[in-house]
């Protein structure tokens, strides 16, 4: 099992009056989830959270080949309840992104669907390890836009999927062998508004465990706050 430090805080921003931002560390299992509630539909606070509280029930001390699966299975457990929730509300769009972090024998596997993203620092370098679920993601793959300049978009905050919105929900993976001295970032789009890659490299590569999700949280309030802010980090030690 991979010895880890961990920090993890979500912030309702300056504009928002609630926030629909949850998460999720549960390191006894090496595993943290970020959800953000999709702004501007219904009851996006209750996606967000019955996400995480779904994921939470994972079944404690599974053999690593056995954890994966359970926790896709889970958030696919979430998504029917989602939709039943929704249909049960006269056919309102009810959804949430999310993104998780495994840790298991030395490699990490990152699990998301919508544009929360998971991040990695290794050896002063940033590489963002999801791919966002977006209109935008469209403009950047097409060689349009660069990954700082969608932030800026009109249309930043389309998503193409989430937990709970279509009848089947696809999650996409990423995997990889972990290093001492990695250290990943779970963050809903309350930050990535704000903080271009150079931004996040500096104040992952600058701060302690202890001071890096306020220093990162602060750089959103910075610059506005106007959505839902929240962030995990978690160190290899």
């Amino acid at each position: 099992m991979p010895r880890v430090r961990y920090s993890a805080k979500t912030h309702v921003g300056l504009r928002r009056p609630m926030n629909e931002d949850a998460i999720l560390s549960l390191p006894d299992e090496d595993l943290w989830l970020v959800s953000d509630g999709m702004g501007g539909h219904d009851a996006g606070d209750y996606a967000s959270r019955l996400i995480a509280d779904m994921a939470a029930t994972i079944q404690p001390g599974l053999p690593p080949a056995e954890r994966l699966p359970a926790l896709r299975e889970l958030l696919h457990k979430a998504h029917d309840v989602i939709r039943q929730t929704a249909e049960a509300r006269g056919g309102s769009t009810i959804g949430a992104t999310v993104v998780c972090l495994m840790l298991a024998e030395g490699h990490f596997v990152g699990l998301w669907a919508g544009d929360s993203r998971l991040y990695r620092l290794r050896d002063g370098e940033i590489q963002m390890l999801s791919h966002d679920h977006s209109l935008v993601a469209e403009l950047v793959d097409a060689g349009q836009l660069s990954w700082d300049e969608a932030e800026h978009h009109p249309q930043s905050n389309a998503i193409t999927r989430a937990v709970g919105v279509g009848d089947d929900l696809r999650l996409d993976k990423v995997r990889g062998p972990i290093a001492s001295g990695d250290r990943f970032l779970l963050c809903s789009d309350g930050l990535t508004k704000y903080a271009t890659f150079g931004m996040l490299a500096r104040v992952l590569a600058a701060n302690p465990i202890e001071t890096v999700a306020d220093a990162l949280i602060q750089i959103a309030l910075d610059g506005g706050g106007r959505d839902n802010i929240s962030v995990i980090v978690v160190d290899v030690l």
